[in-house]
């Protein structure tokens, strides 16, 4: 069987070179885990490296969070429908908000549990995903400040998560200039400026993140090391904490082109004929993860010399040229990952989840 892998030693050192930035920097941080897909395994190596604040957009994966560590704060990071509001406050310390609907339902049903629920009242950049329309936002924070129950500890936005617009300067600071104009006008302090995210951190890195955002909200870059403006693994950092594993289950020298009348395959695509490749062949090995556990874009194998030709719903057919490392039936293949690769395979159940040093 496939089995990924976390390697426990260079998630620490990831987490502790964001920690220190962000010390450094004066700047508060919760780490998103919604990557983990509520993995009891993985979520628990996370609060033991001392994490205080956890987000995550599945109310299941923050009531397995407050099941290992009751003091973690919690925070659900994506609009609450109506039949979960309940379950929300009830596992959730924090939410993430932009309908006056939604938070008078939260607000009700803070006052019925007997909670104090925070609030982010989340701002739209230009993204076009979530958030209140900045004109709209001083009538908006009017209707939920006093709101029994409800606490609004900040003002967020999400950039790059739907359009790919990436943040600037320019926006954080309107997003500040925002919570200025409402402390003024309401003679109420709002703690947080919530605008990182991982694809903040290299305003950060390079000093051209306003002094008002103070709060963020980091999954990726902990995970992957990564630089989301560059596409590189930042210097200090680990771009190999998730490994993924996978047998050969089939090695055989083939033809490199199929043979026979072409129709699509059942993910609908038809195979592209070379036909400098007729006579030619190579050995390919069949691995045992599918398209049912990733999509095979986001795998990308340790050793150079592979080739990944395609996948079924549980077959991953690669191309090894002439085997020049005599791989054999039994032996093991590595992957590295991308974000939404390590997404898919958490999100299997026929994948094994491990943790190593």
């Amino acid at each position: 069987m496939a089995y990924l892998t976390l390697n426990k030693t260079k998630l620490k050192e990831n987490y502790e070179f964001l920690k220190n930035i962000f010390q450094e920097n004066g700047i508060a941080w919760g780490v998103v885990s919604k990557l983990l897909c509520g993995n009891r395994l993985y979520l628990q190596e996370l609060i033991n490296l001392g994490v205080t604040e956890i987000h995550d957009s599945r109310i299941s994966n923050l009531a397995m969070v407050k099941r290992l560590n009751p003091d973690v704060q919690t925070v659900y990071i994506k609009p609450v429908s109506k039949r979960n509001v309940g379950k929300m406050v009830e596992f959730a310390d924090v939410s993430l908000n932009s309908e006056l609907e939604t938070i008078h339902w939260i607000s009700e049903e803070a006052v019925l549990q007997k909670k104090n629920h925070k609030i982010i009242i989340m701002v739209e950049t230009g993204d076009l995903r979530e958030g209140v329309m900045g004109e709209q936002l001083i009538d908006f924070y009017s209707q939920v400040f006093n709101l029994p129950n409800i606490e609004v500890i900040g003002l967020g936005t999400n950039l790059n998560c739907l359009n790919g617009v990436m943040p600037s300067t320019d926006k954080l600071i309107q997003l500040s200039l925002y919570k200025q104009i409402i402390e003024l006008k309401f003679n109420k302090k709002i703690p947080w400026v919530s605008a990182g995210t991982s694809v903040t951190i290299p305003l950060m890195l390079t000093h051209q993140l306003p002094k008002g955002v103070n709060h963020f909200r980091v999954g990726e870059t902990l995970f992957f090391g990564v630089d989301l403006f560059e596409e590189k693994v930042i210097d200090g950092m680990h771009g190999d904490v998730f490994e993924l594993h996978a047998e050969i289950i089939e090695m055989q020298e083939k033809p490199m082109l199929p043979v026979g009348n072409l129709a699509a395959n059942p993910q609908g695509e038809v195979a592209e004929i070379d036909e400098e490749l007729y006579g030619q062949t190579s050995f390919r090995a069949i691995v045992d993860i599918g398209l049912l556990d990733v999509d095979p874009k986001y795998l990308l194998p340790t050793d150079n010399s592979i080739e990944i030709l395609g996948a079924s719903s549980d077959m991953l057919i690669m191309n090894l040229g002439d085997n020049p490392n005599k791989y054999k039936v039994g032996d093991i293949l590595t992957f590295d990952l991308k974000y939404m690769g390590a997404l898919g395979i958490l999100n299997s159940n026929y994948v094994d989840k491990k943790v190593i040093s």
